[in-house]
């Protein structure tokens, strides 16, 4: 492998964002603790956790929102506090709890934010996007709250931002919707915007996410890529199945890469590493054993959440942020 060097007297490029010991308390509370991570420009960054772990304030603090009592943010080097404009022009924010004037329409609201900036992008196409062109007319009170999501992802968008918080991104959104939503974090991270995304939805970070940070009662649990956290986890494989005539448990058991053999409702499971598939199936077929209704449950994100932080993660749409 080879290192690149530094040019003399030439500074490297400032990450896209640097959070070094962000710590904030409300009332005594500590609601982020002493929280790190960069994320490298062009990258899609997710903050996974459940609700109150922490999520929103840190991204807040980044958009220079709230200031924390300790720690320090750098948002492609600047600070968001005391370098206020010049960040509001290179970060886009979409907040979980954004809301407009209920009078405006969907294109006045994306044409005020357009007219901040120096090279919008255009209203229309943008509108469209998001799938908004049959309401670019229809005033913000009467669109659904999925509707009222993709505004506030609009006008986080319109000023061609070099990297772009999206806080709850699917929240109140069907299922088509939150699938053409994804489809947009893909677009972008292809245009190179950096992305950093805000969730409690397990299957949103394992399909968007290059890296993440697991968050949980306001401290980082873990960063890795999606399956890097699963694999350091070192979590169980499991495969159930039925069969065309009897197989004693012991059989199983004697494998050394299985490590548990359980039955219920005629189906066998059997847990154990990532060796074990291959040699369930030579042992049963050295008995002459056909498998029937055969499933291998891979270790995911949620598995991986639970085995680092002990809790299982509530993946409800539903629920709010509370810190």
């Amino acid at each position: 492998m080879t290192i690149p060097t530094q040019r003399h007297g030439v500074p490297p490029a400032p990450r896209a964002l640097e959070v070094r010991g962000l710590t904030k308390a409300y009332d005594g509370r500590t609601v982020v603790d002493d929280v790190s991570f960069s994320v490298e420009e062009g990258e899609v960054f997710a903050i996974l956790g459940p609700n109150g772990a922490g999520k929103t304030t840190t991204v807040e603090s980044i958009a220079g929102l709230r200031t924390p009592d300790a720690g320090s943010i750098e948002v492609f080097g600047l600070d968001p506090v005391w370098d206020r404009e010049q960040v509001r022009r290179c970060l886009g924010v979409q907040l979980q709890e954004s809301r407009f004037q209920d009078r405006l329409t969907v294109r006045e609201i994306v044409e005020t934010f357009a007219a901040l900036h120096a090279d919008p992008l255009d209203v229309g196409d943008l509108v469209d996007r998001l799938g908004l062109g049959d309401e670019a007319d229809t005033r913000y009170a009467r669109l659904s709250g999925g509707q009222q999501q993709r505004v506030s992802i609009a006008v986080a968008l319109v000023g061609r931002p070099r990297a772009v918080i999206l806080d709850e991104l699917t929240t109140g959104l069907d299922p088509q919707a939150r699938r053409e939503t994804w489809g947009l974090v893909d677009e972008l991270r292809d245009d190179g915007v950096t992305v950093l995304l805000v969730t409690h939805v397990m299957e949103e970070a394992e399909r968007l996410a290059d890296r993440l940070a697991l968050l949980d009662r306001g401290r980082v649990v873990a960063i890795d890529t999606p399956q890097g956290l699963v694999d350091s986890a070192d979590l169980e494989q499991r495969i159930r199945f039925t069969t065309s005539a009897p197989i004693e448990d012991e059989w199983l058991r004697r494998l050394p890469e299985v490590s548990r053999v359980a039955r219920a409702d005629g189906e066998v499971t059997v847990a154990g590493d990532q060796e074990m598939l291959f040699s369930v199936v030579a042992l049963l077929a050295s008995h002459q054993i056909v498998p029937g209704r055969f499933h291998v449950d891979q270790p995911n994100l949620d598995d991986a959440f639970v085995a680092l932080t002990g809790r299982r993660l509530v993946t409800t749409t539903a629920d709010q942020e509370v810190a």
